[in-house]
This record gives C-alpha cells, structure tokens and sequence, in this order.
C-alpha cells in the first residue's frame, strides 16, 4: 500500500514539475520571439527607516515609472507587469 501511494505522490510531483518547465520554456519562447515585449507601471517607493525602541518610520520617496516585461514569469531582471499592476508599493531599505 504505502509503495502505491509512494508511486501515486512521485507521480503528481514530477507532473507538476513538467508543467512548470513546460510553462516556463512557453512564456520564455513567446517573450524572446515576439521581441521581448516591455511595459512600464508607475511603482510607489518608500523607505524603511528604524528608529529607537524598535520602532520604524515609512516615508514616501514619490512614484517613479519601472519597467517591465509582459509575461507571466520574470525576463532579463524585470518582473512581469501584472506582478507590478498587483503590488504597486516598492520598499527600499536604508
């Protein structure tokens, strides 16, 4: 029983591990193919500054377009625009 299961669990693992090579290499094609497609999304940045008794300050450093690429995973040091779209708030450590 417990070797069925064993197979049965390998099974689902390398699976799953196929698809995402297989979605990778997909989106990597796609993304070099039609001329590394890039954007920009207007990201807001703060900083991070500590204080005394454990306690931090936020300030705002302003928004500042960044760019990215229009895909669904990261390409040549940019993070995919959804990602962007979704988590506008970019914090930067002192």
């Amino acid at each position: 029983m417990w070797r069925t299961l064993k197979r049965g669990l390998f099974a689902v693992l390398v699976g799953i591990a196929g698809a995402f090579v297989i979605a990778y290499a997909g989106d990597w094609a796609v993304f070099h193919f039609s001329g590394s497609p890039c954007s920009t999304v207007t990201v807001n940045r703060y900083l991070s500054v500590p204080l005394k008794g454990n306690k931090e300050e936020f300030d705002f450093l302003g928004s500042s377009p960044e760019p990215c690429s229009v895909s669904l995973f990261p390409h040549e040091d940019k993070d995919p625009c959804w990602l962007l779209r979704r988590n506008p708030n970019k914090w930067d450590a002192p």
